[in-house]
């Protein structure tokens, strides 16, 4: 089943205090704009200090962090992010990030993926989860929500838009509304997931698919952390957007079984679906990014990890 034949486009998007190659291009991430966790500079709850005319309350430093002017502050909700951005700069202590050594500046690339985009702009109300941008001679698609800002709306307009936002599954979804009238895209969600927030997405997907949008996206059904969770599979790049179906974390694969919403089996039955799919990247909503050096590396991992969980492949 086709839900198009056509796209347009999006862009990258992390700004700290050091260069970091977010999957696609090389772009500067200053860490004021980047507002989950963390500021630029410290900010002491002092009567002398006033709060910034952004913020509602003065944030606290946690003091976890090691000395310098960069630092996570006390509205971390440990979603993971600025653990996988930068490994080399933050760590988890007593339950949130914290940084462990102050970065330098210094750049550090990444071998990119090119025409594939990390949105940056993390949003709260999807829980800290990322969102993806790629851009296809078919039609560029947003993938999931970031939160919205006039600079990253700017940004993706300058890459062509986008001719769909695709959302993987209910939880993720942040500020859907205002990208589609934005960039004037229609959003495509599996009715399963559809909701008050959700209910006037134009394309809702119906059944277990797999759906098509043109000749190299393919949309797969898998449920299990939600009833309707949805990946997509761009095949050209062979990348696997996954949203909260499947991921990495410190520790190797997982399935986040304590945020499961559905039920546990399917959701592992829907891992072992993705056999069937030739991918090289995994690229999640929450947790972190994996890369197999082919699809055998890809199949042998999975196997293994539904080894662990007594599923037979």
């Amino acid at each position: 089943m086709a839900v198009a034949t056509e796209m347009a486009a999006a862009t990258p998007l992390l700004k700290t205090c050091f260069t970091f190659r977010s999957i696609g291009i090389d772009s500067k991430i200053h860490c004021s704009n980047f507002k989950l966790r963390y500021r630029a500079a410290p900010i002491r709850a002092s009567s002398s200090t006033a709060a910034p005319a952004d913020s509602k309350r003065i944030k606290i430093r946690r003091p976890q962090n090691v000395d310098g002017d960069f630092f996570v502050d006390d509205t971390c909700i440990n979603c993971d992010v600025c653990r996988w951005m930068a490994p080399e700069t933050f760590r988890r202590s007593d339950g949130k990030s914290a940084v462990f050594q102050q970065p330098t500046c210094g750049e550090r690339r990444t071998k990119a993926l090119q025409g594939v985009y990390h949105c940056g702009y993390h949003s709260k109300k999807s829980y800290g989860a990322a969102s993806y941008f790629i851009t296809r001679p078919e039609g560029n698609i947003l993938i999931d929500s970031p939160r919205y800002t006039k600079r990253l709306s700017s940004i993706i307009k300058k890459m062509g838009g986008a001719r769909y936002m695709f959302l993987t599954h209910r939880d993720d979804v942040a500020d859907h509304e205002k990208w589609s009238e934005e960039l004037g895209c229609p959003r495509i969600l599996h009715s399963e997931e559809v909701n008050s927030s959700t209910a006037n997405v134009e394309i809702k997907l119906e059944g277990t698919g797999p759906w098509t949008i043109g000749s190299d996206v393919i949309l797969i059904s898998t449920p299990g952390h939600t009833e309707g969770s949805v990946s997509l599979l761009y095949k050209t790049k062979k990348v696997l957007f996954t949203g909260d179906h499947f991921m990495m974390n410190e520790f190797g694969f997982t399935i986040s079984e304590a945020y499961n919403w559905f039920s546990v089996p399917i959701q592992l039955n829907s891992v072992k679906k993705l056999l069937e799919f030739e991918f090289e990247w995994i690229l999640p909503g929450h947790g972190r990014r994996a890369r197999f050096k082919d699809v055998e590396d890809k199949n042998s991992a999975l196997k293994a990890f539904l080894a662990s969980k007594g599923v037979q492949t």
